[in-house]
């Protein structure tokens, strides 16, 4: 396998088209797309500088990589691609996608990143900005901090782990997502989703889990969380209190304490949802 140590790269596409080849600790900059169409790549060390570094690219691997602001729209249509112990600065980055595999990476401008990717994992990822992973599908994920509203937009079969999601309309839309031993704090959280499910969680979010078919929640905290679950399919074991609870349209809702509960007999039928509260005590309002 050819190598090539500390190239230095300017202009339009410099590597276009190479095999098989080994890049340690080489600059692309001022120049677009200077491994478009490339295979079987190894880089290490390396920094990206400029726009659109690698489209249409198979069998890629990065250690200890740099994707400066400017390396834009960096990973697209490309295939077989993983990324380990670098930092991704450009926004837009990996887009249709497939074989994704991140680990410990940090993207400061994670804006519309992550977008229409299949076969996706993560691992210790931080990452910060709007829109992202928007209709990604097989994503699994451990250790993500996210810091950006309207997340996993759209998203199908996803699986999270012990991840931080501080993240205003998470998993809009989304089929089949499991998040485990996980925080989630953001307003409006998982509207109009299919199979969202919550496993040992504590969330906080305003208007939560609303126009969901089948939510279930097991063993979750719900910390100043109201108007909850409203025209929703639930099975929720909430552990605590749950300021108040608003129009669920069946199922079942089981916390210590419900401060309010909120049932319009007009919206919705009553007798289709069982709600228990631990202590016995809860506030309807009719």
């Amino acid at each position: 396998m050819k190598e090539i140590r500390q190239g230095y790269y300017i202009g339009e596409r410099p590597l276009f088209g190479e095999h098989n080849l080994n890049l340690w600790d080489c600059t692309f900059t001022d120049g677009e797309s200077p491994l478009k169409e490339t295979s079987d790549i190894r880089l290490f060390g390396c920094m990206f500088k400029w726009k659109y570094p690698l489209w249409y690219s198979n069998n890629i691997y990065a250690k200890d990589c740099t994707w400066f602001e400017m390396a834009r729209a960096g990973v697209w249509y490309t295939n077989h691609i993983t990324v380990e112990d670098s930092q991704i600065e450009a926004p837009k980055n990996f887009r249709r996608c497939t074989d994704v595999s991140l680990k410990n990476v940090s993207f400061p401008n994670a804006s519309e990143t992550l977008w229409n990717c299949k076969g996706v994992s993560m691992q210790q990822i931080t990452a910060t900005g709007d829109y992202f992973a928007m209709n990604s599908e097989d994503m699994k994920i451990d250790h993500l901090t996210l810091y950006g509203n309207y997340s996993f937009d759209g998203a199908k079969n996803v699986n999270i782990h012990h991840s931080k999601l501080l993240s205003k309309d998470a998993f809009w839309n989304s089929e089949n997502v499991t998040v485990y031993d996980s925080f989630i704090s953001g307003e409006y959280l998982g509207w109009n989703a299919k199979n969202l499910t919550l496993v040992n969680c504590t969330v906080e979010s305003l208007q939560g889990m609303c126009y969901i078919d089948n939510l279930v929640m097991k063993n979750c905290k719900l910390l100043n969380t109201t108007l909850a679950f409203e025209y929703s399919t639930v099975d929720a074991d909430i552990k605590g209190s749950i300021d108040s609870v608003m129009n669920p349209s069946g199922g079942s809702i089981t916390a210590d304490h419900i401060e309010k509960l909120i049932i319009e007999k007009d919206k919705i039928d009553p007798s289709k949802t069982i709600i228990v509260c631990r202590d016995k005590i809860c506030k309807e309002v009719c």
